[in-house]
């Protein structure tokens, strides 16, 4: 699996600067968690895992090891790092289009026999990401509480991925053939992640100081009786034309003492999903379980699912059956779900080739811990010429996150909600050097800095909406997190 010096050389020869060394271990005794531990001994690190349709694990988990290089954006403001160390501050015109042209620096060769991620960058997009891309947004400015970046993207060098079908880890250094010791040092850097693979557990003592959070102790941004204001108020934009349905959301914060991680350890059993990750920027940490795509490139195939539609889980199978069909026949969630997949067929449409967009699923059940959902999924094959950034500027954020059309439920929400949304409604994923991408939508979500954790959820306005119901469903949403967060405070 890992190449020789001469195939390096060869690779390096073509141009490519960052070349994947690999080696292959066997990792049946370990987990993606007892490698994290194992591997990861600073910020700048992640541990991305999944359970397909809530249900049977996904075939790879990927721990990225401490990241040298970040770039940070903050509005028009974007940084980059190296080892800590400012090497860029500069106001841009254009923040996407610059962080691809930092992008386009880096081009690695596709190995056969790799995971499909094996380096690029990796981080989020938050939910204001969306003013670089509709001008009619930038005016807007929502109180800002938690002075995260706009956008954090940690160059993946190195990195760990389980084959959990095969058994297998593969170790990747992606290294710099501009150092003519690069080869060998790559070599050497295997040895010594393999080699603290091989020690026994890392220590992991238990909590000091224990406390008991519940539901209760979550203070909201945005008290109930104004909650309810602001769907009683975008109903009224609703019934008067200038939109057919706005994602109010609230968002939900509380101190918290514990490690963070242990909010992922709980999350992860409470609430297996699709996208689930623990990312480090080291005076924050991101921690979600979410179900929703909001779009993967690979093989030249764009893919979004949208989700809309929810109720809670029944106590048996009988219940699950029944609450199923009631969702399947309940008119207002039919309506907002054929909306949203419309919705997803018009962005898919925007970067695809004609004629190549379908639905290859519409309106399935899939269930998890605590909710059901209706899904559906789009594909359209990509246009040639065009990149990931031409196909996240067309489909972000994820209309099942804002309602529609898109640019006025936004500016409803900028007018509505009292806090800048950050992280939530954004995407959390990676973006390879090979301009593949598998980018989740950052609900299910929390955010944890300066000693507070917070959650946020929405719920979907529509004509028929009651304020009372779609309060409750924002709840809903987060309850999963608070019961994690529960146990993740009393000590695991």
């Amino acid at each position: 699996m890992t190449l020789t010096a001469a195939e390096f050389d060869a690779y390096a020869a073509i141009g490519m600067n960052r070349i994947p060394v690999v080696r292959e271990v066997l990792s049946d005794l370990d987990t993606p968690l007892s490698v994290y531990l194992k591997l990861v001994d600073g910020p700048y690190a992640y541990l991305f895992e999944s359970i397909e349709g809530g249900q049977r694990w996904g075939r790879h988990s990927i721990i990225g090891l401490p990241a040298r290089r970040v770039i940070k954006v903050f509005g028009h403001r974007l940084i980059e790092e190296d080892e800590g160390v400012v090497i860029s501050d500069r106001e841009v015109a254009d923040p996407l289009a610059e962080i691809e042209a930092i992008k386009q620096q880096y081009r690695a060769p596709v190995l056969d026999g790799l995971p499909k991620f094996c380096g690029g960058w990796v981080g989020y997009f938050g939910y204001e990401c969306a003013a670089y891309i509709e001008p009619k947004l930038a005016a807007l400015h929502n109180d800002d509480r938690l002075g995260m970046p706009d956008i954090c993207l940690m160059l993946a060098e190195e990195l760990a991925v389980f084959d959990n079908l095969r058994g297998k880890l593969f170790l990747i250094v992606n290294a710099d053939p501009a150092d003519p010791r690069a080869y060998p040092r790559a070599l050497r850097r295997l040895d010594a992640l393999a080699r603290r693979l091989r020690q026994s557990g890392a220590a992991y003592p238990e909590l000091v100081d224990p406390s008991a959070i519940d539901e209760s102790h979550f203070v909201s941004s945005f008290p109930k009786a104004a909650f309810l204001a602001a769907v009683d108020q975008s109903k009224q934009y609703v019934l008067a034309g200038d939109v057919f349905q706005v994602q109010i959301s609230q968002r939900l914060s509380v101190p918290y003492r514990a490690r963070p991680l242990d909010v992922y350890r709980a999350l992860r059993g409470l609430n297996p999903s699709p996208y689930m990750y623990f990312v480090d920027l080291g005076n924050a940490q991101i921690v979600g379980s979410s179900p929703e795509i909001l779009v993967r490139v690979q093989g030249g195939q764009v893919v979004v699912r949208p989700i809309a539609g929810t109720r809670r889980r029944g106590r048996s199978e009988a219940e699950d059956l029944a609450l199923e069909q009631e969702l399947l026949a309940d008119p207002k969630e039919l309506a907002e779900h054929l909306m949203l997949i419309d919705l997803g067929r018009n962005d898919v449409g925007r970067i695809s080739e004609v004629g190549s967009v379908q639905v290859t699923e519409q309106m399935v059940i899939e269930r998890y811990s605590h909710v059901m959902h209706i899904v559906s999924e789009v594909v359209g094959k990509i246009r040639p010429g065009l990149s990931f950034m031409d196909v996240l500027r067309a489909t972000f954020p994820a209309g099942t996150l804002t309602g529609a059309p898109k640019v006025r439920a936004m500016e409803v929400i900028a007018e509505l909600e009292p806090v800048k949304r950050g992280v939530y409604g954004g995407a959390v994923g990676y973006w390879g050097f090979d301009d593949q991408a598998d980018l989740a939508i950052a609900i299910r979500t929390a955010v944890i800095k300066d000693g507070v954790l917070h959650v946020q959820a929405a719920g979907g306005v529509v004509a028929d909406s009651v304020a009372e119901l779609e309060w409750k469903e924002s709840m809903n949403k987060g309850r999963a997190l608070f019961h994690a967060v529960a146990e993740a405070a009393h000590g695991l």
